[in-house]
Order: C-alpha cells, then sequence, then structure tokens
C-alpha cells in the first residue's frame, strides 16, 4: 500500500537510537525527509548517515536538549529551515525513572517531568504556528502505556505519560480547525538499546536472578514477547500518512495486551 508520504518532512525527537532512529529509518524509507535531534552529535550524526546512505532520503541531524526551551525551539527552527516545511511531528524523546514512590527522589520526579513531558510541550510550542501557517499537519505523540496501565513500580514514567496523553486529547480538540491531527501511540516493553539495563535494575532492586528479571515483563503480555523496535516503527509511520489524518485525538497501545498488574504480582510474590 502506498502511504502517500513520499516528499513528506517530519521532525523526529530523540532520533539517535531505540525506536526513535527506527521511526526516522521506517519514515525516510517512505520517501520522508527527516531532522532528528539528540543531545550527542556523533551518535546523531552517525545515525543521520546510516539512514541517508541506506534511504537515499535527507536526514538532517540537530543536537538538543529537550529539557530546555531554547533548545527545543533552536530544533524546530533548524529543522523547518533545512526541511522547507514540517508535515509531520513525532515527539519520541524521554525517559523517567522507574521505582516506587519511597525511592523516587525530587530529582527523579524532576527529571522526568521534564524530559519525558516538558520536552514534548516545548516543541509543539514551536512546531504548531509552522503547521498552522502551512496549513495543516500531523502530530504523532510517542508515550508509553504506563499512563493508562498504572504500576506502582514505573508511578513516575506513568505520571508523565498521563499528563502526555492529557495533552495529545487536548490539543486534538483545540486544533482539528486548522487540519492538525494528533494520535499518541503508548509502546509497552520494547527491545531498544536500554532494555538490558532496564532488566539489570529490575534484577538488582528485585533481588532476583536476572533470568528471571527478564520474564517479567513477557510473562504479562499474551503473546509472550515484547514489542520490537520496528513494529512501533511501522505503527507510527503508518499513523503518520495522510491516510490516517481522521484518527485525531485517540490513543492506540502496542504492547500485545499488557496485563500490567500481573507484572506487580510476580515481583510481590514471596522469596524463597
Amino acid at each position: 500500500m502506498d502511504l502517500n508520504l513520499k516528499g513528506k518532512t517530519a521532525l523526529v525527537t530523540g532520533g539517535s537510537e531505540g525506536i526513535g532512529k527506527g521511526i526516522a529509518l521506517a519514515l525516510a524509507k517512505e520517501g520522508v525527509d527527516v531532522a532528528i535531534c539528540a543531545r550527542r552529535m556523533e551518535p546523531l550524526k552517525a545515525t543521520a548517515d546510516e539512514i541517508a546512505k541506506a534511504t537515499g532520503r535527507k536526514i538532517v541531524p540537530i543536537t538538543a536538549d529537550l529539557r530546555s526551551d531554547k533548545e527545543a525551539r533552536n530544533f524546530v527552527e533548524q529543522g523547518h529551515k533545512a526541511l522547507g516545511r514540517i508535515d509531520i511531528m513525532v515527539n519520541n524523546a524521554g525517559s523517567a525513572a522507574g521505582g516506587v514512590i519511597e525511592h523516587l527522589t525530587e530529582d527523579d520526579w524532576e527529571k522526568g517531568l521534564q524530559l519525558k513531558f516538558m520536552g514534548y510541550v516545548r516543541c509543539l510550542r514551536y512546531v504548531l504556528p509552522i503547521m498552522r501557517a502551512q496549513g495543516g499537519g500531523r502530530v504523532v505523540n510517542l508515550i508509553g502505556n504506563d499512563g493508562v496501565k498504572p504500576s506502582y513500580w514505573e508511578i513516575c514514567p506513568g505520571a508523565a505519560n498521563a499528563a502526555g496523553q492529557n495533552l495529545t486529547l487536548s490539543l486534538a480538540g483545540q486544533y482539528g480547525k486548522e487540519n492538525i491531527s494528533f494520535v499518541a501511540v503508548n509502546p509497552g516493553p520494547v527491545r531498544t538499546e536500554r532494555w538490558a539495563g532496564l532488566v539489570d535494575a529490575m534484577a538488582r532492586d528485585m533481588k532476583i536472578p536476572r533470568e528471571e528479571a527478564d520474564k517479567l515483563a513477557p510473562a504479562s503480555i499474551p503473546l509472550g514477547r515484547i514489542a520490537e523496535v520496528e513494529e512501533v516503527a511501522n505503527l507510527v509511520v503508518m499513523l503518520a500518512s495522510p491516510m490516517m489524518h481522521m484518527v485525531n485525538g485517540t490513543m492506540i497501545e502496542i504492547d500485545g495486551g499488557q496485563d500490567k498488574p500481573l507484572m506487580d504480582r510476580f515481583r510481590d510474590r514471596p522469596r524463597g
């Protein structure tokens, strides 16, 4: 199926690795020119060069720490200048510390909200006037299923995600009349570069063997495995298509039907 994306342009935050890199690659394969951002230029440029070589599309690396309003604005402005317009905005950058409330510090909460929520707000603040002036656009916010499937072990990302989901639905109502549509994509566990570290931390905090910790998430998913980056990227690209423009003000989980409370029960069971 032709997704009618050839010749479109996109901004993708957190584009140097993981889900963001997968999305940038998948968009470029469909004929989209992409500006990507991350905090460090070396891996960002390596990713841009890799995707450009594989697809023949224009991939623009721009360093940005989205905890800074100035840097978020610069990313949007430089991306717009390099690409000529912004048809698609994919907010993806950001993470928040896991753990129960007793172990989370003030700094954990501040970083989580800054990275996983306010970075999205800042980019949208500067992207939306551009989309309005050009007559429309598409926003896909990568958020996370913690916001709709709460877990006390992930209370900080859950709070940040819930805020992002509310933001997405609220802006869909405001900007629909400007031909700008919004959708939230809520991944569950995904096999990225960070996944091994998350399993290590889970094993450490729960004092269980790493092999056991690695089975917790798949055991909570009916499909019996976590998602691959390409699966999330494919969904985002489909939703970014003009053919999906009417999918507005809604959220889509991509988590294999995860029953997240199962993870909590597995974690809480008595240890031998």
